[in-house]
């Protein structure tokens, strides 16, 4: 497939659509000369100072997906369908390697979407429309990166030649609105249950404490499943607005495959970022809250970096992640010593893996042989996904998944956790909890009442109001 983006004329225009269109057609008209091959086009236009997150909000084509970057300020908002690479089982993982590589590395083309986190288990009912990965190059593309806001629409050509009229319809009826800034409106939740609950809890954990003293395995991430029922169905774009205004420094993700469900989240932690064949990656793990005083901040640092428990947990990632890449570059640096990574409500120890990547690796190779880190599985990661299998009395689905998305010359993908599922009038939050020798049940509920606690905010509650007794 061969790739090449086609760029609007930069003029003022009353309606951006027009200008799209305009160039559309013109890509259009360049196909009849060029081959017959299977290739995309990225036709794009510019778009004034257009908000993607609330552009989104007011679209009706399906399906939907928004990004934002955690330090490159990046926003992407995507709607509809050009292409898509998915499958249902983890044999159908070649296919993603092989559609995604056919982009030319001459184009800004981008597939977004992510993968579940165990595609070997049978998914739940409420994870159906997701597939075991799902990767889409989007029809309409509204992007805003480096203070420049551009509306692109990808075409991939000879096939979409056959239906230029449709699509330019679309284009000039494509709504260009923004959803209003309605301040915090979202309600509180009438009810909550929780998987396990605190018995259900107790025993996992005691569980796996003696798995660790009978040498079975160092460190397994046990997760919880928070489910809130409100009155009224969800806005999953006016839920992410409240996280992306609460939660900076990180990653924001939706994912909306029909109306009606949506995979949203804050993450803070890289799977891994890829320019070119240089590859960065970090290790995440080790816990602490924001202190309500300086004084009390900067204790709560010392601790989180002085404990023997949270930097032998956080050890566990570091050397797998260097184990993993370790054959997959020629050549590799990681920092021997952790770091904090401060965030608004929370503190992690952090530590970064730096390569280049073999001559001829791939995407989903790295994806592959990366994910599970035992950031979110365990380490030894068999053993680890094992137990949890064992343990959680639910589908974990795309939550700790890798969710971002890949290009030609680059790629992004971050680990879709601090993550709820949006379905009608409920919401699903999903967070786990690294388990070491010294854990304890009680510690670990808290840690993860801590982490749901920047969507409990969101809809005017904080975490302690809304733990499970």
């Amino acid at each position: 497939m061969l790739s090449r983006d086609v760029r609007g004329p930069v003029f003022e225009r009353t309606d951006i659509r027009w200008t799209l269109a305009d160039a559309v057609s013109r890509a259009f008209a360049l196909n009849d000369a060029l081959p017959d091959a299977e290739r995309v086009l990225r036709v794009e236009a510019p778009a004034g100072d257009l908000d993607p997150l609330r552009w989104l909000g007011s679209q009706t084509m399906r399906p939907r997906f928004y990004w934002s970057g955690r330090e490159d300020a990046t926003e992407v908002a995507a709607i509809g369908v050009a292409d898509a690479v998915e499958g249902e089982t983890p044999a159908d993982g070649a296919k993603l390697h092989e559609r995604l590589m056919e982009l030319s590395s001459g184009t800004d083309a981008r597939y977004y979407g992510g993968l579940r986190f165990d595609p070997a288990c049978e998914a739940g009912e409420e994870w159906g429309a997701f597939g075991a990965y799902r990767f889409v190059l989007p029809r309409f593309e509204l992007r805003r990166r480096n203070g420049a806001t551009t509306l692109a629409c990808n075409l991939v050509l000879p096939r979409d030649s056959e239906r230029a009229e449709e699509l330019l319809d679309a284009i000039v009826s494509l709504p260009l609105e923004e959803l209003p800034d309605l301040g915090n409106s979202l309600a509180a939740p009438v009810s909550r249950s929780d998987s396990p609950d605190r018995e259900g809890w107790r025993e996992n954990i005691e569980a796996v404490l003696e798995a660790f003293s009978a040498g079975e395995m160092d460190k397994v991430v046990l997760a919880r499943r928070a489910e809130f029922e409100f009155e009224d169905d969800l806005d999953a774009v006016k839920l992410v607005l409240g996280l992306r205004a609460a939660t900076p420094g990180c990653f924001h993700f939706l994912v909306e495959p029909e109306e009606g469900t949506a995979f949203v989240g804050a993450s803070p932690e890289r799977l891994f970022r890829r320019e070119g064949r240089r590859i960065l990656s970090e290790a995440v793990a080790g816990t602490r809250p924001r202190g309500v005083s300086e004084a009390d901040d900067e204790e709560l640092r010392e601790e989180l970096l002085g404990s023997v428990k949270d930097q032998a947990e956080h050890s566990y990632v570091r050397i797998s992640i260097g184990e993993t890449l370790g054959p997959l570059c020629e050549a590799l640096e990681g920092e021997d010593k952790a770091s904090e990574m401060k965030l608004a409500r929370g503190r992690h120890l952090v530590s970064r893996i730096r390569g280049t990547l073999r001559e001829g690796v791939t995407d989903s190779q790295v994806l592959t042989d990366l994910h599970p880190t035992p950031a979110v599985g365990g380490y030894p990661k068999r053993v680890a996904l094992e137990r949890i299998r064992e343990c959680e009395p639910f589908d974990r689905g795309w939550y700790a998944g890798p969710i971002g998305w890949i290009g030609a010359d680059a790629a992004e993908l971050a680990v879709g956790i601090r993550s709820g599922l949006v379905r009608g009038n409920t919401l699903a939050l999903y967070s786990g909890a690294g388990i070491v020798a010294g854990s304890t049940p009680e510690g670990e509920w808290v840690e993860i009442e801590q982490k749901i606690g920047d969507f409990t905010r969101v809809f005017g509650l904080a975490p302690a109001e809304h733990a499970a007794t």
